[in-house]
């Protein structure tokens, strides 16, 4: 059975949202490169993070049926929940007041031991065989467009243009210019 363990840390000095972004990062990765991303984070909370993931790493070594091998940890789940904010007062223009929360996160870490990977038995050559890919219709009636070009009208759209001009439709666009239509005199 993997071993997990977690750690929290309670009234971290940020938001949820904030700290949320940077944990985002770590989540489902091996601890190891997990630190190392939080080491070159550019963000405040990353420092704050890298302990909880320390400490978690920290219990997983200390359970009981623990392989030993720190390598074979990742991070299962990660995530802020909002702690209580802390309400202060700034003052504003004309004697007014404005509120200022400074809010607070629980930060929870729980990293997994990976379970030992079984050896692969090699596949027989009818298993490594594989039928022709199958190719999409797309592909096959145009070739992919350069990027960046326009795409190429396509001839329903033409037909609706070539209708739109007979009923009426410069008098339309000469007013979306912003002119006025001009009367035909008759």
């Amino acid at each position: 059975m993997a071993v997990q363990a977690h750690a929290t840390a309670k009234y971290v000095r940020t938001s949820a949202q904030k700290a949320g972004l940077v944990l985002n990062l770590i989540r489902g990765r091996d601890v190891n490169a997990a630190l190392a991303t939080l080491r070159f984070a550019r963000k405040g909370v990353a420092r704050d993070i890298e302990k909880v993931l320390r400490s978690a790493i920290a219990n997983a070594s200390q359970k009981d049926g623990f392989g030993g091998d720190v390598e074979r940890l990742y991070v299962n789940a990660c995530y802020a929940n909002q702690g209580p904010s802390q309400k202060r007062i700034r003052p504003a223009p004309m004697g007014r007041a404005f509120r200022v929360l400074k809010r607070t996160a629980h930060l929870t870490v729980q990293v997994v031991e990976r379970p030992l990977q079984m050896e692969t038995v090699p596949a027989t050559p009818q298993q490594t065989e594989s039928p022709e890919p199958a190719t999409s219709t797309r592909a096959a009636s145009s070739p992919k467009r350069p990027r960046g070009a326009k795409p190429k009208p396509k001839a329903a759209a033409k037909g609706r243009a070539k209708t739109a001009s007979k009923t009426g439709g410069a008098k339309k666009k000469a007013a979306a210019k912003g002119g006025r239509a001009k009367k035909a005199k008759a």
